[in-house]
């Protein structure tokens, strides 16, 4: 998941081309499939063992359309471009004469990234279904269409949230928990590796390209939108029983605002991870790994969002 491109003064959402241009190099020489947004689905279903990538691209920024949509159009490399409808046009925003001109080509999705961008997790659900309903109004009348994609404002979601974009029509939601995509996953709880420019760096780009499903059964809660009373959640996680090695497995949390290693206990394929305080910032994050063969390994992201007081 990229944003801007080449607008230093935003690091945390930046990426700089000489790097993003090296990212999309180490994809090619290592023979890396570029996923068709159109074969989303069965690219998750067939051929397993096949290394593939989606790149995304949220908001919709200038500086997309400026620096990186010439190299990715050259080599027909396709993507997700994600837009908030309420800030096409405006200034650092990419205009519905660009938005509409990318989306000509057949390796480009325009996704709906929400009208306003606000923190839709805090409104009640009626705010929601009007903001949702008027980008989908927008995207059928300046596209002639909706999307199936839906990108989370901030990556955060609650469970009615999710039931919302499940019952406006969407058939796939993202979040910006990290993770690698797969059969298993909830459409609606799909992972991403968020790139910027501390965690676009080469050597780890090179990582995150080594990384490997997690296939599970289920993960509880099911709701990752916590108040006080509920935090720190208790974290169950099921995975499949065809599994090798799972006694190795870490995880690392941030409770208390601090990273740690998390205190685990496996049950056959059960895993609870014991969180030993609360979440205290805004999100909570959970990453859990598993070491393969060659230098590759599982990778597993579970996203809290915590309610104000």
């Amino acid at each position: 998941m990229y944003h801007r491109f080449e607008e230093n003064k935003y690091p945390s959402t930046n990426i700089k081309m000489d790097a993003f241009n090296e990212h999309i190099k180490i994809i090619k020489e290592n023979g890396i499939k570029f996923i068709n947004p159109a074969n989303f689905e069965d690219e998750l279903k067939n051929n397993k063992s096949e290394r593939k990538i989606l790149l995304t691209i949220d908001d919709g920024y200038q500086s997309f359309y400026d620096n990186a949509w010439p190299i990715l159009k050259e080599s027909k490399i396709p993507f997700i471009l994600f837009v908030s409808t309420r800030e096409v046009g405006k200034k650092g925003y990419m205009s519905w004469e660009n938005i509409k001109e990318i989306a000509e080509y057949d390796f480009v999705e325009i996704g709906n990234h929400s009208h306003t961008h606000e923190y839709l997790i805090d409104f009640t659900d009626q705010e929601i279904i009007s903001d949702l309903k008027e980008s989908i109004e927008i995207f059928n009348n300046r596209l002639g269409k909706n999307s199936n994609f839906f990108s989370y404002p901030f990556g955060e979601y609650s469970s009615s949230l999710k039931s919302i974009v499940i019952e406006l029509g969407f058939k796939y939601a993202f979040g910006q928990h990290s993770g690698v995509a797969d059969y298993t996953k909830n459409f609606f709880e799909m992972p991403r590796f968020p790139i910027n420019e501390k965690y676009g760096e080469i050597e780890r780009f090179k990582t995150i390209l080594k990384t490997l499903p997690f296939p599970y059964k289920d993960i509880q809660p099911e709701e990752k939108y916590i108040s006080n009373e509920n935090n720190p959640p208790k974290v169950n996680i099921q995975f499949y029983d065809n599994l090798k090695n799972l006694k190795n497995i870490n995880c690392f949390s941030n409770e208390q605002d601090k990273w740690r290693n998390s205190e685990i206990s496996l049950n056959n394929n059960n895993l609870n991870i014991n969180l030993k305080g609360k979440f205290t910032t805004e999100r909570g994050r959970i990453n859990c790994s598993l070491r393969e063969k060659n230098g590759f390994y599982r990778w597993l992201g579970v996203q809290f969002v915590v309610k104000e007081k």
